[in-house]
């Protein structure tokens, strides 16, 4: 069937007179050689002859990839290239992500082993695999050619980016994390961040098998999340906090009413009675959004047996700690901070921009009467994600909130190639001890015994 009959099945009248009316194909400039000449001829064509703003590709791929097959035969009769057919396969996969896809980003996205994708410009492209950060070998053809790219990503989740407003934070359907910075806000061109999250979550035997904690701390874990006990994860960009609040997840009961809050989702429950909730930014006009705090404050509104925050970053601190001591126990919540002492610190400033006037002594009471446990987690120098801390809140007094840490990592080698350690108790024995055993969870003393290699 040819692109004529193809056109017509599909009822594209506007795109069939201004492809029919087009002007014969114009071979390829003389200097343009090569497969990747070949390449960036046939997409400016496309770009040139393709009316999008009558023709949405993304709705009908079927009739997209008739029409680049077409001219890519076209312009092979009047620039003959000595392309076979799996050349010819890939010039075509690769036309119709330049125009609907990832561009030259396709193909890192599709390795299941990278976990960010970050483009500094046009130039350079890095790649983190394993926790290790690797130069890639994808170039763009310039500025322009990636501004492209990021103006065609963002417009798919419904934001834009120019001069006025540039830079943007997203997330697309798979639920990887985009951000995006052009000029005049970047020195070096447009700016491309990619998170990944679309491959799943970890489970605690894999986490387990990494080494990021072991089986006796995870039978701990265990018995903390299902007791309803408050946790606070902390750690650095990067150092697995989110993986971690995902596999705590796991273990709250399918009986209850879980709410999950977030700036974009990457929480991954399966639970069955699960309500996801994400935050809104403001429009072009600046109007219309909906915070973290928005959302805390309703959700409390909505009978919540759980109440899951993806980050706290602000005033909804506040809130947060308000419903964990107002009735709504075994709240999480990720923030990010250094160690366990500086999540108080950190707690404790947003607290204070939740514009409440209140006397420090107050705040650090309801922190110290929210957060029961704080997990720490640090990314190491060979990229690996360790479980560094488990820290209890053991109370409120003149000096401030007194921290006690339970379980730690200790390095006793640190390569760039590879850090050696084990998890050990720090001889504390928990005060949420008595509590796990009131229900039912019991624990052999020795677990916590000084230098007790977990």
């Amino acid at each position: 069937m040819g692109i004529r009959e193809i056109l017509k099945k599909k009822e594209r009248s506007a795109l069939l007179t201004s492809r029919l009316d087009a002007p014969a194909p114009r071979p390829l400039e003389p200097e343009l050689k090569g497969y990747e000449s070949t390449k960036r001829g046939l997409h400016q064509k496309i770009l040139r002859e393709l009316d999008v703003r009558k023709f949405d590709p993304l709705r009908d791929p079927d009739t997209f990839r008739a029409l680049v097959e077409q001219m890519l035969a076209e312009e092979l009769e009047v620039a003959p290239l000595p392309l076979n057919r799996q050349e010819k396969d890939r010039l075509t996969e690769d036309l119709i992500q330049e125009s609907l896809g990832m561009g030259p980003l396709a193909p890192l996205l599709a390795d299941p082993t990278i976990d960010d994708v970050l483009v500094n410009g046009p130039d350079q492209v890095l790649i983190e695999r394993f926790g290790r950060l690797e130069k890639s070998s994808v170039r763009f053809q310039d500025s322009q050619h990636l501004l492209q790219l990021i103006e065609r990503i963002v417009s798919r989740v419904g934001r834009h980016i120019d001069n006025s407003s540039p830079m943007v934070d997203a997330r697309l359907p798979d639920g990887s994390r985009i951000n995006a910075v052009i000029p005049p806000l970047s020195l070096v061109g447009p700016v491309l961040s990619i998170r990944r999250f679309g491959r799943g979550r970890f489970s605690d035997q894999e986490l387990i098998r990494l080494g990021t904690l072991t089986p006796r701390i995870r039978d701990v874990l265990e018995a903390l999340v299902r007791t309803r006990t408050n946790i606070l994860v902390s750690g650095s960009a990067g150092s697995g906090k989110t993986t971690l609040l995902n596999m705590l997840s796991a273990y709250i009961s399918p009986a209850e009413r879980i709410l999950t809050i977030e700036d974009a989702a990457e929480l991954q429950l399966r639970q069955e009675h699960v309500v996801r909730m994400e935050s809104r930014p403001p429009n072009v006009e600046g109007r219309g959004a909906i915070t973290i705090r928005d959302l805390v404050i309703n959700a409390l509104r909505m009978r919540p047996d759980r109440i899951v925050v993806g980050e706290v970053r602000g005033g909804e601190a506040f809130d947060m700690l308000h419903a964990m001591t107002t009735g709504h126990a075994g709240g999480m919540t990720t923030v990010h901070a250094n160690s366990p002492r500086d999540v108080v610190r950190r707690l404790e400033t947003m607290v204070l921009m939740s514009g409440m006037d209140l006397p420090v002594a107050v705040v650090r009471d309801l922190i110290g009467s929210g957060i029961e446990v704080i997990l720490h987690v640090d990314r190491m120098k060979d990229g690996s994600r360790r479980l560094t801390r488990v820290t209890e809140m053991v109370g409120v007094d003149a000096e401030g909130i007194r921290l006690q840490d339970i379980f730690e990592f200790r390095v006793s080698e640190a390569r760039e190639s590879k850090v050696v350690g084990r998890h050990v108790a720090t001889g504390a024995v928990p005060q949420f001890l008595k509590k796990l055993e009131l229900h039912g969870h019991s624990f052999e003393r020795a677990l916590f015994e000084k230098d007790a290699e977990t």
